[in-house]
C-alpha cells in the first residue's frame, strides 16, 4: 500500500495541511502548489521539521518573505514605509524565498548586480541593504516563536557597497529652473515652484495636507506644521511660505479636500517618476541646440532633491544667516522648531522671500506656472 497522507487536502487548486500533531498543536499551512506529488513532499519536509524541533528544541525556519511581511505590519507608523515596502518588493524576487539563514552576502550579490545594472547609485542600494540587515537583527534580537526562541540565532554582517559614485548636489541657476519648469506637466511644475521656494522634501511636498495649516492672521499669512512623524529628523517642521510659495497654495485651494497637491483627483505619490525624467531630458536637449554644447551632467541628470539644494544655495547667496538657513531648510537645530512669536515668523517669511525677489519685484517663475497652468 502507498502512504497515506491524513490532513493532506486540496482547496481550490492549492494543496494545504490540516493537521493536528501531538505535542505541537495544530498545523495549518498551504502547500503553495496545485501538484499532489510536490504537496506530499512538502508535506513530509514540514513533518520532519515539526518533529526535529520537537524532539531537539530545533529552531523553526523562518523565510525572509514571512520577515519582511512582520516588519512592515509593525511598522505602519513609519513615514517611509511605502518606500521601505518598494524596497522589499524589489528584493523578494531575489531572496524572498530563502531560510533567513540563507540571507547573507553571497545570496545577495544577485539583487545587487541587478539594481547597480539599473543605473542605481551605491548609496540607494545599500539602503535596501540595510533595510535587510535590520530585518535579520530584529529576527536575531526580538522577534521569537510560540517556544520563546528567535527566528534567526545571529544576524550575518552585511558589506555595504563603497560610496564611490555619490552624486554631488546641483543647484539650479534661474535660467535651469526655467527650462526645467516650461516642460514639466503642470502638477508638478506647480510642486516643483512651491518646492525650490521652500526647501520642502520630495515626500513632504506630496504629504502636505490642508488641516497641517495654521493662519497667521497678524501677518496676514500661513504656515504649515508638518507632523515629525513624516519628517525624515523626526522633529516638527515649520514650513515657512515665501510670496511663490504663498501664491502656489493659493492656486492649489479647494482642489482637493485633504492634500494641498492632487493630480485627478488623487494625491501624488512622488515627484520623481517618469514625466519627472522625460521632462529632464527635453529641457537638456532643447539646451544642447541652443548652445551648441552638451547640457552639464547635473542639469540633464537633475532630480527633484537638487530643488531643495537650490533653495538652500539661494538663501546662502542672499545673505541670510546659518541658523536662520537650518530653520527653513527643516534642518535639526535642537530648538522647539514649531514654537515661534509672530515677530520671529515674520523674520523668517522675509528670509525666505529673499529667494523669489527680483530688482523689479516680480517673480518671472511664478508667471511661467501661471502660463502652464492655462494650457
Amino acid at each position: 500500500m502507498g502512504r497515506t497522507f491524513a490532513g493532506l487536502r486540496k482547496r481550490g487548486n492549492t494543496w494545504h495541511i490540516e493537521k493536528q500533531i501531538q505535542g505541537y498543536g495544530r498545523l495549518y499551512e498551504s502547500c503553495r502548489t496545485s501538484e499532489r506529488a510536490e504537496a506530499e513532499r512538502y508535506y513530509v519536509y514540514r513533518l520532519e521539521q515539526i518533529r526535529q524541533e520537537t524532539l531537539y528544541g530545533r529552531r523553526p525556519e523562518k523565510l525572509f518573505r514571512e520577515a519582511a511581511t512582520k516588519y512592515v505590519e509593525e511598522n505602519t507608523h513609519l513615514s517611509s514605509l511605502s518606500d521601505q515596502a518598494y524596497m522589499l518588493e524589489q528584493l523578494d524576487p531575489f531572496i524572498g524565498d530563502l531560510p533567513l539563514e540563507q540571507v547573507h552576502d553571497e545570496t545577495l550579490r544577485p539583487f545587487i548586480a541587478h539594481r547597480i545594472s539599473q543605473g542605481m547609485k551605491h548609496k540607494t542600494v545599500n539602503i535596501s541593504l540595510g533595510l535587510v540587515r535590520r530585518i535579520l537583527t530584529l529576527s536575531a534580537r526580538k522577534w521569537r516563536d510560540e517556544r520563546g526562541q528567535t527566528w534567526l540565532e545571529t544576524p550575518p554582517l552585511l558589506t555595504m557597497l563603497p560610496l564611490t559614485d555619490t552624486r554631488q548636489p546641483y543647484p539650479l541657476s534661474i535660467d535651469e529652473q526655467q527650462r526645467l519648469f516650461r516642460e514639466l506637466p503642470a502638477h508638478l511644475a506647480r510642486m516643483a515652484l512651491f518646492k525650490v521656494n521652500t526647501g520642502t522634501r520630495d515626500q513632504e511636498v506630496c504629504r502636505l495636507r490642508w488641516d497641517w495649516e495654521i493662519k497667521l492672521p497678524e501677518l496676514e499669512t500661513s504656515v504649515f506644521l508638518i507632523p515629525g512623524r513624516f519628517v525624515k529628523n523626526r522633529e516638527d517642521r515649520v514650513v515657512v511660505l515665501n510670496d511663490v510659495a504663498r501664491s502656489v497654495v493659493e492656486s492649489c485651494r479647494g482642489e482637493h479636500p485633504k492634500v494641498v497637491f492632487s493630480y485627478q483627483g488623487k494625491a501624488v505619490k512622488k515627484m520623481m517618476a517618469t514625466a519627472w525624467r522625460k521632462a529632464r531630458e527635453r529641457a537638456a536637449d532643447k539646451l544642447a541646440k541652443e548652445t551648441g554644447e552638451p547640457a552639464p551632467f547635473g542639469f540633464s541628470h537633475v532630480r527633484v532633491h537638487d530643488l531643495k539644494h537650490t533653495f538652500g544655495r539661494r538663501l546662502r547667496a542672499a545673505g541670510v544667516p546659518l541658523e536662520t538657513r537650518k530653520v527653513l531648510l527643516g534642518h535639526t537645530t535642537g530648538d522647539i522648531t514649531s514654537h515661534y512669536s509672530a515677530p520671529e515668523l515674520a523674520e523668517l517669511i522675509n528670509a525666505a522671500n529673499r529667494v523669489c525677489r527680483t530688482e523689479s519685484g516680480k517673480t518671472p517663475a511664478l508667471t511661467l506656472l501661471k502660463h502652464r497652468a492655462s494650457k
